[in-house]
């Protein structure tokens, strides 16, 4: 269900190279939520670092919008980036696994394709 990855560097060092890696796949990163600051904004102390990027490759998302718009709950795919016993992770749910809850048969080539690239995204962010 989850893809999951070590990084070398920083939470700030890794969110650059995944914003690159992003880009070099042909997605865009449309928001960045950095949960220590939200919940510190909200008088929560959250100690760990953690950033959930939200990824888009818009020609995609349009064929799995086109086959059903309630996917559009799934949409964008998200990619965090943690603090966990001391070592960065990379995370994100996959494509595959999250789009098959739709039933939606015609949409496994998009949903394998996005996973390919989320998959070498994320490996070239921890690189």
């Amino acid at each position: 269900m989850l893809i999951v990855k070590e990084a070398r560097g920083s939470v700030d060092a890794v969110c650059q190279k995944l914003a690159a890696a992003a880009a070099a796949n042909k997605f865009g990163v449309l928001g960045v939520h950095d949960l220590r600051e939200k919940m510190a904004a909200k008088g929560i102390a959250f100690a760990p670092q953690c950033r959930v990027l939200e990824v888009c490759n818009p020609a995609q998302a349009k064929q799995v919008l086109e086959a059903d718009m309630s996917i559009s709950t799934a949409l964008p795919c998200r990619i965090s980036v943690y603090e966990e016993g001391g070592k960065v992770k990379v995370a994100s749910l996959r494509p595959t696994a999250l789009l098959a809850l739709f039933g939606k048969k015609d949409i496994e080539p998009v949903a394998k394709s996005v996973e390919d690239a989320m998959i070498r995204i994320i490996e070239e962010a921890c690189a």
